[in-house]
């Protein structure tokens, strides 16, 4: 039976339909002949990014919930079987779009600015040696046909891996005459070739791997004749299941559970357009899927291998003016940090502001023979961090070093094992969080003997404790000794580390526990003050809106009069500008340069002006499956910056943000006011000053 929900259906938009919305909004980017053409380039591949997690989660969900012959809706009342046929049929229209763009206008003006893929039928004789060479040497060693047979069945085939298959005629020294055979492309060799430059015919020429391998497949099956050879990829499920009744070590329950996500159930194929009917339904029964499930595609099947191509080549003429990272005045006046903190609470902006403080501030920490203890938590830091560095450094001097391993950061799963590893070694407390709850809170707290005793510097933040995102996410970070939130902040690592309730905390509005109850309360103390006739104001910026009661209490204080702006730079539920309904709520999403990635949310609180920053987005595992965070900004100066910097620039913006209507559908609205894009004003008004190419 289908469930019965709480608010009306028609109050909510898809959650599934709404980021296809986002991505067709990441495809706008690469239309748009403003952007810097490898720039173009590269938001075309990070739409074939999004896609691959869009259908390794949200479409394998969709499928596990067919399979089941579950009815369960979300808010929205539609039943997986409606949101999965609407989610195809978009899908493949953004896909062929995408296709017709890279085909039809990035790759003609890319050979225009001499940066060409050369097609096989094009190689000159030259060319045609030097990648026959190529192959023999470095292709072939690594290579291992399967022909398929009773004594050769279909081989496991990786998730989004490169794959081929082959149609072939005649039979082989044993006397076996298969048809078919596959070819799996090693994840060692390189996707795209470059050429060299007394070859290449133009200042950037590459070949791809796949069309190597297409003029000397031949070679893998000698005496056979080959009918025809087709690139294919299977995206597969890749959530991962820990039960989290039976589980006893989670460490141990991940290991075993990660080597199955590059065989979970296949939910999309694609083929090259070129492949035979015959081949791509023997694909489909084999990865039983169905003619709904296939993308056929115009070129190479994996768009995400060309990401590499604007760090490859040198035309900064065609990427964005490089920019260096400002600092704030008050860390330029002294190299100490913990006097800076302690002589004031410190905010940090990025990308507009390095994030290098962050790590001078653990450096320190590592090194200072006052600090006594670190505790820090970890979600995604990537591979070879610097901070990991310094933790390690920390625990080896003797330091009480505590880290919080989040093991479940999906996709970074295997990262975070070996990260708990190291640290485990060197004589660290390496805690999993809690079972049942992803532990995404950003806090990082030092714990400092002086003069007057103890003191603890916490930094906490609304991104990723992570150097090479912080160029490109914005997020803020606060550095604070305030002694109430340090307390707050030990609180909560007591909570993660250690057993009993959880204890009331005086600034931190925390997940589970509280912040989806204060949020709301703040969201309602608006709704009253609108009502008594005095000024009532909302503005959230975040990644995603989905909890259907803060949607409501959204619609309860609009309805009041609250002016509502919401920034959502993803996913959105909500019906914005409905009369009646949501009259006073506007929505807009800003897609450019840098990901907007900040959890921001102003109350006008009869005054007040609160500001909070978070690592929380209104979605209800953030509220209700996740420990996070959100901090208050207690000095007024820094409420000042989070508004001139962090939300007045989104509002004003006229070149980058899409407005939403209440179908869910999303526009730049023309406008005769001068263009105003808020990140390259931000870039110029926090110092960061473009720098030389050279």
């Amino acid at each position: 039976m289908p469930l019965t929900h709480r608010f009306p259906e028609s109050h909510f938009l898809n959650r599934e339909l709404s980021l296809l919305a986002f991505n067709r909004r990441v495809l706008a980017q690469a239309v748009d002949i403003r952007i810097p053409l490898l720039e173009r380039l590269r938001f075309l591949c990070i739409l074939s990014s999004n896609l691959d997690e869009f259908f390794e989660i949200r479409v394998a969900g969709l499928r596990a919930q067919m399979k089941l012959g579950s009815q369960a809706a979300g808010a929205d009342g539609l039943p997986p079987q409606i949101v999965y046929r609407r989610v195809t049929a978009e899908a493949h229209q953004l896909v062929a779009e995408q296709y017709a763009l890279l085909n039809d206008a990035i790759l003609p003006e890319l050979a225009i600015a001499g940066i060409t893929f050369i097609r096989r039928s094009l190689w000159t004789e030259a060319q045609r040696a030097w990648i026959r060479d190529f192959f023999h040497v470095e292709v072939m060693p690594v290579l291992t046909p399967i022909g398929l047979d009773p004594s050769h069945p279909f081989p496991r085939v990786l998730n989004k891996s490169l794959n081929f298959a082959v149609e072939l005629e005649g039979t082989d020294a044993f006397g076996r005459n298969s048809g078919a055979a596959i070819v799996q492309a090693p994840r060692a060799l390189p996707r795209v070739i470059r050429l060299p430059e007394e070859l290449g015919g133009a200042d950037h020429s590459f070949v791809f791997l796949s069309s190597v391998l297409h003029e000397h497949v031949g070679e893998l099956f000698a005496g056979m004749r080959v009918l025809g050879c087709y690139q294919f990829r299977v995206t597969r499920n890749s959530d991962l299941f820990v039960d989290d009744e039976e589980v006893k070590n989670l460490r141990i329950a991940l290991q075993g559970e990660l080597p199955q996500r590059q065989f979970g159930d296949a939910v999309r194929l694609e083929v090259a357009d070129n492949c035979s009917p015959v081949m791509t339904d023997f694909l489909l029964h084999q990865f039983e899927l169905e003619h709904s499930d296939l993308y056929r595609v115009p070129g190479i099947v994996n768009l995400v291998r060309l990401m590499s191509i604007p760090d490859e080549v040198d035309r900064p003429d065609l990427k964005y003016p490089p920019s260096q990272p400002g600092l704030p005045k008050s860390l330029t006046k002294r190299a100490d940090i913990f006097a800076s903190i302690a002589k004031q609470d410190i905010l940090l902006h990025h990308p507009y502001q390095s994030f290098t403080p962050v790590i001078d501030f653990l450096r320190q920490a590592a090194d200072d023979p006052l600090v006594v203890a670190i505790k820090m938590t970890v979600y995604r830091t990537g591979t070879d961090s610097v901070l990991m560095e310094h933790l390690l450094r920390a625990a080896q001097k003797g330091k009480e070093v505590t880290v919080v391993v989040e093991l479940m950061a999906r996709f970074d799963e295997e990262v975070n094992l070996s990260i708990a590893s190291r640290l485990e070694e060197v004589g660290a407390h390496v805690v999993y969080g809690v079972v049942g709850f992803k532990t995404h809170a950003k806090m990082l707290m030092v714990l400092r003997r002086e003069d007057d005793g103890y003191r603890r510097y916490v930094h906490l933040g609304s991104g990723n404790y992570h150097p090479k995102t912080t160029r490109f996410y914005t997020d803020f970070g606060l550095l604070t000794c305030n002694p109430e939130i340090g307390n707050d902040v030990n609180e909560v690592f007591k909570q993660l580390t250690g057993l009993g309730k959880a204890s009331a905390l005086k600034h931190l509005w925390q997940a589970p526990f509280t912040l989806h109850a204060n949020m709301l309360a703040a969201i309602r103390a608006e709704t009253g003050a609108a009502r008594a006739g005095r000024p009532a104001r909302i503005i959230a910026k975040m990644n995603s809106l989905l909890e259907p009661e803060i949607v409501e209490a959204l619609y309860e204080a609009s309805g009041a009069g609250v002016s509502i702006d919401l920034i959502v730079r993803g996913a959105c539920s909500l019906r914005p500008g409905v009369k009646g309904l949501s009259d006073n709520i506007r929505v807009r999403s800003v897609i450019g340069r840098f990901l907007e990635h900040h959890r921001i949310f102003y109350f006008h609180a009869e005054g007040a002006q609160n500001i909070y920053l978070s690592s929380a987005d209104w979605m209800e595992r953030n509220f209700f499956r996740r420990i996070e965070t959100c901090f208050p900004l207690l000095d007024p100066k820094l409420k000042r910056r989070v508004l001139k910097e962090g939300l007045q620039p989104y509002l004003a913006d006229n070149t980058q943000a899409w407005q939403m209507d209440g179908s869910g559908s999303y526009a730049i609205k023309p406008t005769r006011r001068a263009r105003f894009c808020a990140q390259e004003r931000l870039l110029v008004a926090m110092q960061a000053t473009p720098v030389s190419a050279t």
